[in-house]
């Protein structure tokens, strides 16, 4: 009998992460059943409905449609509704992704519900309790059962926090595999025509995080910087919907030169991988995307105090910068010259993560 798997997503770095596993799972139709549900916390078109179709993922089996929300009433509904899907349907592994309010909420209700949870990218800390995301990593590795790993922090992180050596599997990033299987595809998106842009003639830029985009004062000096950045290479910024409303309601959007910091819509996977890969320089405050740039050996700024994958600065081409404007500047103009920090690609990042998370599967956990 076949091994019912429940694969939860809920925002737009799960689908990534979960396209290259539903994939590589339904090769084994005999060992595995697997069932895709999407809680519906992030809802956009842009960051959500596009990415299924783009990732050719197959539509969800079972769709929450919580939308947005606190996070404790976001954090509450999920729960809510997953109880009720898995006490209708019981499933005997839940995998989860990340660190979204969907994936605490998942392993919560699976764990009440004594169902397997297995972590895929488990392990990341930024040791910042401040991020909800940390809180969301540190609750679900402690109730997975089986914990799969991205990079050697999350080794070291698990174990000096008690985990059993046993629950551990360094597989890889999954988030690569997905970047792999379509990079030729992306490199004919023609999103640069669309913007009269050309190969490293521009900056790409994103920008979310409540500690960025919530503070008038730091936002209104974060965009004087970007202008005079931008006066010197051009910025794309691909704007998330908080940042835009942030923007509009503190009365920013003025102060904008829109000649050196071109806002645009959020934008699909492919054309943002497309955006990225030709870029001089990334700048942005996500996860994800320090990853993607150390894959692609662009150099990329993050703007934030800490990074929970800190395999992309020891390795890769990621540089930390902390949230003062000026430090952001003077990086992003020392960048500009020519004076960037050359990675590598870490190990494990090969595009063949999902097919060892689906071999640990089959020899470990199928019976």
């Amino acid at each position: 009998m076949s091994l019912k798997i429940s694969l939860v997503v809920g925002a737009r770095p799960n689908f990534m992460k979960a396209a290259p596993l539903m994939a590589e799972l339904k090769k084994y139709p005999a060992l595995f059943a697997p069932q895709l549900i999407h809680s519906g916390q992030h809802y956009d078109e842009k960051l959500s409905r596009l990415f299924f179709d783009e990732l050719k993922m197959p539509q969800p089996d079972t769709y929450l449609g919580v939308g947005s929300a606190s996070h404790a009433v976001q954090t509450s509904r999920i729960m809510t509704a997953l109880e009720e899907v898995w006490l209708k349907n019981p499933c005997d592994l839940v995998v989860v992704f990340g660190d979204v309010n969907s994936t605490m909420a998942a392993s919560i209700v699976a764990a009440k519900l004594c169902i397997k949870i297995a972590h895929v990218e488990a392990g990341l800390r930024s040791f910042d309790n401040t991020m909800p995301e940390e809180i969301n990593r540190i609750v679900t590795d402690r109730l997975s059962d089986y914990l799969f790993i991205s990079e050697p922090s999350g080794i070291v992180n698990l174990k000096s926090e008690g985990v059993p050596e046993e629950k551990l599997k360094f597989v890889g990033n999954i988030m690569i595999d997905t970047l792999v299987a379509h990079l030729e595809v992306a490199r004919k998106s023609g999103i640069l025509e669309q913007f009269g842009l050309k190969p490293q003639n521009y900056i790409a830029m994103t920008m979310h995080r409540p500690a960025n985009v919530d503070n008038p004062e730091l936002l209104g000096t974060l965009i004087e910087i970007f202008n005079e950045i931008g006066r010197e290479c051009p910025i794309i910024f691909p704007c998330h919907p908080r940042t835009q409303k942030n923007m509009a309601a503190f009365g920013l959007i003025d102060k904008i030169d829109k000649k050196a910091l071109r806002l645009t819509e959020p934008l699909g996977y492919l054309d943002f991988l497309k955006l990225q890969s030709e870029a001089r320089l990334v700048m942005t405050d996500s996860g994800g995307i320090q990853e993607e740039t150390t894959y692609l050996n662009i150099p990329c700024i993050t703007m934030r105090e800490n990074t929970e994958r800190p395999v992309t600065v020891e390795v890769g081409s990621n540089i930390i910068t902390g949230v003062d404007p000026h430090i952001i500047r003077d990086a992003a103009f020392k960048s500009l010259r020519g004076e960037t920090k050359k990675g590598r690609v870490p190990d494990l990042w090969d595009g063949h993560t999902a097919e060892r998370i689906v071999d640990y599967l089959r020899k470990n956990v199928c019976h």
